[in-house]
């Protein structure tokens, strides 16, 4: 029987970021009791340290909000679908990070319940949730330019002048879970809300497995320490991250209905 997720294509730059933790779920027969072995394993837990577990959505009690009962329960709903897939992936990936984003998503609803806004901090909560990149770059000169450039929608120096600057003092990790899903069946148009982690030159020597130790760490203290808001994010067209698509030359970077000039104010 063909599985749900077996359209993915693991091979795919922006799925790096997951890729350890989806090896150990898609060598085992069934998918959710794969996912909770490694949860378990791992040791993870959420933010009241009650340990993780992946459960049907059909067990999530009628009435009480998703976020709510990850933060009571330590239960994760997770639907036969891609997209919370990629969420129980994530969770296994950076579970500082996921308990963190529960822990200020909950207390959201607990202090301003359940309507049609969210409030501000639960906006900027659910889209690093759902669509958030983890732009990691040097913090030098060379990082501190890429940035700048890119929060000028400055396309061409970004991802042209300085394009070897990825390959040794920038990278960036999917993160969202729900841009993940998007990125499936990829179009030039996907554009990620990137937030920013300074780090070392020393970082871009380590394994991948000491990397994402290390920004787990590193992120989920940030969002400990401030306060989220939708102003926090960089947009970034994920396919015009060097070497995460084909063609991308000059021509590429100048289809101005993605890579966008920045707006006047």
């Amino acid at each position: 029987m063909t599985k749900f997720y077996s359209v993915i294509d693991w091979s795919r730059p922006w799925l790096a970021s997951i890729l350890p933790a989806a090896e150990a779920i898609l060598a085992q027969e069934e998918w959710r009791a794969a996912l909770n072995q490694a949860a378990c394993a791992a040791g993870l837990s959420n933010h009241r340290d009650l340990p993780l577990q992946f459960i049907p959505q059909e067990e999530l009690p009628e009435g009480v909000a998703y976020e709510s009962h990850i933060s009571a329960a330590g239960k994760v709903p997770t639907r036969e679908n891609l997209h919370d897939f990629f969420n129980a992936l994530v969770w296994l990936s950076f579970p500082q990070i996921k308990r963190q984003l529960n822990a200020l998503q909950a207390a959201q609803i607990e202090t301003l319940g359940i309507g049609k806004s969210r409030g501000p901090a639960r906006d900027a909560a659910t889209i690093f949730d759902e669509n958030a990149a983890l732009l990691v770059l040097e913090n030098s000169e060379r990082g501190h330019r890429l940035l700048s450039c890119l929060r000028a929608h400055q396309w061409q120096q970004a991802f042209v002048e300085h394009r070897n600057d990825f390959a040794v003092a920038a990278q960036v990790w999917s993160f969202g879970h729900a841009l993940m899903e998007k990125l499936v069946q990829p179009y030039k148009g996907i554009t990620a809300h990137a937030w920013v982690v300074w780090v070392t030159p020393e970082f871009f020597s380590q394994n991948l497995t000491r990397q994402a130790q290390q920004l787990d760490a590193q992120v989920s203290e940030q969002l400990q320490s401030h306060a989220l808001t939708t102003a926090d994010y960089t947009p970034l067209p994920v396919l015009g991250v060097p070497d995460w698509w084909s063609g991308q030359d000059e021509s590429f970077y100048a289809d101005q209905t993605v890579f966008r000039p920045k707006r006047r104010t």
